[in-house]
């Protein structure tokens, strides 16, 4: 019964190697049919083999640093959508059962992934998990509810982006262009007890540009937006205590019931804004 146990694994594991291989002849076919075969075949082995699913997870991130490259003109135009094979690869990576990683870096910096759409999943479930979107173009992408705790995306493209309900906490969002984005709902900040006092465990939005981005009601207490655009901002009833918005641009920005409470202030601009029930500012930026 051993031997055929183990004979029986073997034989398992080579029927695997034989659908990788086949797969991966597939992602270089010309058609896009093939392709889109080959991808969905990749998600198969994934589920099958958790010992495969590491190699298959940074085989698939390769493939759209490959095929979805930024242009090398650095275009920011829009288009319509992503191309169908490099959306199911997303759609893999979003759907796929983060604990069986074992440390691979999903990494899609540099990549043009304008007109992203739902991904119906999320890329991330727990902390200490490796997503690199470094530099990457989600221009008009909807990342709605997506969960990116911990995720790079310094110097992000995010323009106009959908990101109602998603989880950025812990995100590196240093330098990152949100504007006109939806971020009603977003997670940013999570309140952690220790002792007696509370530590806040934030997004980094240093230097962030979130001009006529939509944040009504955000929770950004303890928040890090020193030197952050936010321009004509809609902030009402958001939450800013504690937050770090020396040198921030809030000119134009409507804070009308926003809590500044504590907030570091030094520095900003909040000429224009209103500031209709905002509380919290100090009496010289009432």
């Amino acid at each position: 019964m051993g031997q055929t146990s183990k004979e029986l694994r073997i034989s398992e594991q080579g029927q695997i190697t034989n659908r990788f291989n086949a797969a991966i002849t597939n992602l270089g076919s010309q058609s896009m049919d093939v392709r889109l075969g080959g991808i969905y075949a990749l998600q198969r082995i994934m589920q099958d083999s958790s010992r495969d699913h590491p190699t298959v997870v940074a085989v698939l991130s390769a493939y759209v640093r490959q095929h979805a490259r930024l242009p090398a003109s650095g275009t920011r135009k829009a288009q319509t959508a992503l191309p169908a094979d490099v959306q199911a690869v997303m759609n893999v990576l979003a759907n796929r059962l983060p604990n069986r990683d074992r440390g691979t870096m999903i990494d899609l910096s540099g990549t043009d992934l304008r007109g992203l759409q739902s991904m119906g999943g999320s890329f991330l479930s727990a902390r200490g998990l490796n997503i690199n979107f470094r530099e990457a173009n989600f221009e008009e992408a909807d990342l709605s509810g997506a969960e990116l705790v911990d995720a790079d995306l310094r110097e992000a493209w995010m323009l106009g982006a959908q990101l109602p309900a998603a989880n950025l906490l812990q995100a590196n969002l240093r330098e990152a262009t949100l504007d006109t984005a939806n971020l009603t709902g977003a997670t940013f900040c999570l309140g952690v007890i220790t002792g007696s006092r509370v530590k806040h465990d934030c997004a980094d939005l240093t230097g962030a540009s979130l001009n006529s981005a939509n944040l009504t009601d955000v929770d950004l207490e303890g928040a890090k937006l020193a030197d952050a655009s936010m321009t004509s901002a809609n902030l009402t009833g958001a939450v800013l205590v504690g937050a770090d918005l020396k040198g921030a641009d809030l000119t134009g920005a409507n804070l009308t019931g926003a809590d500044f409470t504590g907030a570091r202030l030094k520095g900003a601009k909040l000429k224009g804004a209103k500031r209709d029930g905002a509380r919290g500012l100090p009496p010289s930026l009432r």
